[in-house]
């Protein structure tokens, strides 16, 4: 990385670079706390956890002096990344960019670490898994950067997991929009909120592998995207879990005294159903992160009960299978295709969400798979044989 980091400077381009911690040593440093104590406190744990990205800033900084290059290398609290007190998950609120400024004005490349950041009393935060794409976002935003590219381990955003279907194709250019519908579907190549953040401040995102220096895949605003297929991908998401509260009075108000204490905890929930009420009660079913499981199910069954539902249980055997198109806004049956392509496989769907651009269903986990090669042959998405 940092032969390519002087490469993008003889070609007379000004360089910053967001890393992260090495592979491995965020989940190795978490381990440790968990070893001091079951549950660490998380403004702790992000002070731990934080030390990640400070060995491989300076690590890459020496690297680039050893090429001859002038690199600095800069923690959150340093560049300034402003967050929210949320420990573990922090969103970023601005990023001061004087710091790096000053850097890049002397000719010198900006080594920042990316998923950490202080919130306003000067705590360190960190934004959770994958925060460094969400840090090289918001830096780029910040700096007004041509572009921000995204250096990993995959060449690109394909139209479903390669080891999954080995037909896969690699996407050339795909909307901010589709990339935030697929990642929010399961697909791992880029963090949600960073994708989220690029579309809200219009940053070209160039996704591309570590490993060679063939083009990889652009996320850019609708208007660079002249192609608008019907469908553009397949994601899966594993990891989640849906709790379903049965014989809810079916009377206003329930809903939200239900789903407050799931917000006030910072409990994201993402597909909601709500069976149509018989007899005066209906089931409720939605689903959270399969790691936030135990604590939705113990932060509802309180108001469940007070509401006067029969029950509350919960499934982790669950996967969602997600297809995203800008093209499902001016194409009809898209909706009906998947389902008769679920159902050629005798795949039950447990539950259906749809917004304008996405269709996911929730199936049994054991199926998930064979649900994603389905939709992606039936809508023709891979490299032909």
């Amino acid at each position: 990385m940092a032969g390519r980091v002087l490469a993008e400077r003889r070609a007379g381009h000004d360089v910053v670079v967001v890393a992260s911690a090495m592979a491995g040593e965020t989940d190795r440093l978490l381990g440790l706390a968990r070893q001091v104590c079951g549950d660490p406190n998380r403004r702790e744990a992000d002070v731990l956890a934080a030390t990640g990205e400070q060995v491989t800033v300076a690590l890459l900084s020496m690297a680039i002096q050893d090429l001859g290059g002038e690199a600095v290398s800069l923690l959150g609290h340093q560049v300034r990344v402003v967050t929210d007190g949320v420990h573990a998950r922090a969103h970023i609120r601005r990023v001061e960019p004087d710091r790096i400024l000053e850097v890049i004005g002397r000719g010198q490349v900006a080594v920042v670490a990316g998923f950490q950041g202080i919130d306003e009393v000067g705590n360190v935060t960190t934004l959770g898994r994958g925060g460094s794409d969400t840090s090289a976002v918001a830096v780029a935003a910040a700096l007004g950067a041509q572009s921000c590219e995204i250096f990993t381990d995959v060449d690109g955003v394909y139209t479903a997991d390669p080891g999954i279907c080995k037909n896969a194709r690699r996407i050339a250019r795909i909307s901010h929009e589709e990339m935030l519908e697929l990642a929010g579907g399961g697909a791992k190549v880029l963090q949600f909120r960073s994708v989220e953040f690029a579309m809200r401040h219009g940053v070209r995102i160039h996704v591309r592998s570590s490993f060679d220096d063939g083009p990889g895949t652009w996320v850019v605003p609708e208007s660079e995207c002249s192609e608008q297929p019907m469908v553009s991908g397949v994601a899966i998401e594993r990891n989640e879990a849906q709790v379903t509260l049965v014989g809810v009075p079916d009377r206003s108000g329930v809903a939200a005294e239900i789903f407050r204490p799931l917000a006030q905890a910072g409990i994201v929930v993402d597909m909601i159903v709500q069976n149509a009420a018989t007899g005066g009660s209906t089931d409720l079913t939605f689903t959270v992160a399969r790691a936030d499981l135990g604590r939705a199910v113990s932060l509802v069954r309180g108001p469940a009960e007070v509401a006067g539902a029969r029950r509350v249980q919960s499934d982790e055997n669950i996967a969602k299978v997600s297809v995203a198109g800008l093209g499902m806004r001016s194409h009809a049956g898209v909706a009906q295709r998947m389902f008769e392509l679920l159902a050629a496989e005798s795949i039950n769907l447990v539950m259906i969400s749809t917004s304008e651009i996405k269709i996911s269903c929730v199936v049994e986990a054991s199926q998930g798979e064979r649900a994603v090669r389905a939709l992606h042959d039936g809508f023709g998405l891979g490299n032909p044989s």
